[in-house]
């Protein structure tokens, strides 16, 4: 039972620290992912969110293990051990839905580029997405910037190009020596690299706290039954 105990004291640290690192990954992704998730037309499960709101939890109920460790409640220890089985769906869910869905999310952001240029000049919100987008990635257009000669803005500004498509803030030209000025990539291929690698780093951590529940699963049942009856009337 001591060593049980120890065990389970020990798992809860652990448990809290990782639940830790989940959160301060689900912030970076939602920071660092959030404005390219935005620009997506794909309605796939947002695993940064998964990973805050899991995260979140999960440092609040290490404490609860942890207590439930010190003071031998039966009562506790199961609700501990059903709140990591919990714990293990939504880690599964997240590490899933950002291994099986970065197809889904690479067709959604080139869709959403393409509904993005078209109502540049309209939607603020998505205009100010695609120019930070140009911008940070140094890219322009879809797959290159003659996407932007057949929009409705460009039409209306002499089949011009955005600024965030120009290298220098002062403006490039579209003329046959300009475009030497223009970014020349488009955003697809760079935003759809750029969020597969870091889909496979999220899957990984919440994946890698998945399996870690399970040792918390095992050690939490194991200390419920052992727990004698009387000790749990006490508390």
């Amino acid at each position: 039972m001591t060593v049980l105990k120890l065990s389970l004291m020990a798992f809860s640290f652990v448990f809290w620290a990782a639940g830790l690192t989940m959160l301060i990954v689900g912030l970076w992704a939602k920071v660092r992912l959030g404005g390219y998730l935005a620009l997506s037309a794909s309605d796939s499960p947002s695993a940064p969110a998964i990973l805050l709101a899991t995260g979140t939890a999960v440092i609040v109920w290490a404490f609860l293990g942890c207590f439930s460790a010190a003071t031998e409640h039966r009562g506790l220890l199961r609700t501990y051990g059903v709140f990591l089985a919990a714990v293990l769906l939504a880690g599964l869910t997240a590490g899933l839905s950002a291994l099986l869905y970065r197809q889904d999310i690479a067709r959604g952001f080139r869709e959403g580029l393409r509904q993005a240029l078209s109502a540049y000049g309209e939607d603020e919100g998505k205009a100010d997405a695609l120019d930070a987008l140009q911008r940070t990635l140094g890219c322009c257009g879809v797959e290159s910037y003659r996407d932007w000669l057949a929009s409705p803005w460009a039409l209306q500004q002499n089949a011009s190009v955005p600024l965030s498509c120009c290298r220098a803030r002062r403006g490039c030209s579209l003329s046959s020596a300009g475009t030497r000025g223009l970014h020349p990539e488009g955003c697809f291929g760079k935003v759809s690299a750029f969020v597969s690698s870091n889909m496979f780093c999220i899957a990984t951590a919440a994946l890698g706290l998945a399996v870690l529940q399970v040792v918390g699963i095992v050690l939490a049942c194991l200390m419920a039954v052992r727990v004698p009856a009387h000790i749990t009337a006490l508390h």
